[in-house]
């Protein structure tokens, strides 16, 4: 028997047929039955012509849920993130000390220089004052007189420090010494922090929030030093709060972790870039303590 090439090739099926041997030889049939006995069973081969519409598409495989790595400390929240770089900042420009605690490690950070290679002036401390000052009373007049929804949550929160600074140099005033203007380190970063909060409320209250943990973990610290120093231990305003400032930052922290949980992650990685440049900023202002 002669057979034609199709352009579908013929599949071979070897099957166990019924009892009775049938022989299918009908020219028109696109497949061929060819019933044959052994001496045990019998087998039928067929001749099939596939099926064209049958699928042989390979299932696609699925793909493996990639999660991306977490930042330190962001489970906690972006105060926390916020934390580490601060940290990492300052074991990059000093050697680090062993501590048993985060308190430890947060009271021990300072922006300024070690404390034993100080040569503080009472003009540069009367600097460090006024631009300060200058600071503090930015942020806190544009969270007081904004009108976004975010900043409402930071208002009175107890770690306002302008009126406090303002007292001590009403009282350096009166007793003679002249009470410098601002300079470029606190001017320029007034300009910024007043750019920025029109421009992105999440990175301003990035610096909002750093301005007071770093007042609280290391300058005032550095005030008191100085003031041993220069003005026998007289105590300044500066570092005087009517609360425990510990527990009113934690409460700012509260806040600002609260809002964070609603922020994409590009949001606040840009928190974390203008920590670092806060801390920048802060640093330049402490400085001039000694300049």
């Amino acid at each position: 028997m002669l057979l034609t090439a199709k352009a579908l090739q013929p599949q071979l099926c070897l099957s166990t047929p019924p009892t009775t041997i049938t022989t299918s030889t009908s020219s028109t049939s696109p497949s061929k039955n060819l019933n044959f006995i052994t001496n045990t069973r019998t087998f039928s081969l067929c001749l099939c012509a596939p099926n064209p519409n049958a699928s042989t598409t390979t299932p696609p495989l699925k793909k493996r849920n990639r999660y991306r790595r977490l930042y330190p400390g962001e489970t906690t929240g972006i105060t926390e993130e916020m934390r580490f770089v601060a940290m990492r900042l300052r074991n990059t420009n000093a050697t680090p000390k062993s501590s048993e605690n985060k308190e430890e490690e947060e009271e021990s950070s300072s922006n300024g220089p070690a404390s034993d290679t100080w040569h503080p002036s009472v003009q540069g401390f009367l600097r460090y004052l006024v631009d300060s000052k200058l600071v503090f009373n930015t942020v806190e007049r544009i969270v007081d007189d904004s009108d976004h929804v975010s900043y409402a949550y930071f208002r009175k929160t107890g770690l306002e420090r302008s009126e406090g600074i303002a007292k001590d140099l009403e009282g350096f005033e009166q007793q003679g010494l002249a009470i410098p203007n601002p300079r470029s380190p606190g001017l320029t970063y007034a300009k910024y922090l007043e750019e920025l909060a029109e421009r992105s409320p999440p990175l301003f209250l990035s610096h909002f929030y750093n301005i007071y943990f770093s007042h609280i973990a290391g300058g005032q610290v550095i005030a008191k030093q100085v003031s041993q120093k220069i003005f026998e231990g007289k105590e300044l305003e500066l570092y005087r709060w009517e609360d425990d400032p510990a527990e009113l930052l934690k409460g700012v922290r509260e806040n600002l972790n609260m809002l964070a949980e609603h922020w994409p992650r590009d949001d606040k990685n840009k928190c974390l870039r203008e920590t670092t440049k806060s801390f920048r900023y802060l640093s330049q202002i402490v400085r001039l303590i000694i300049l």
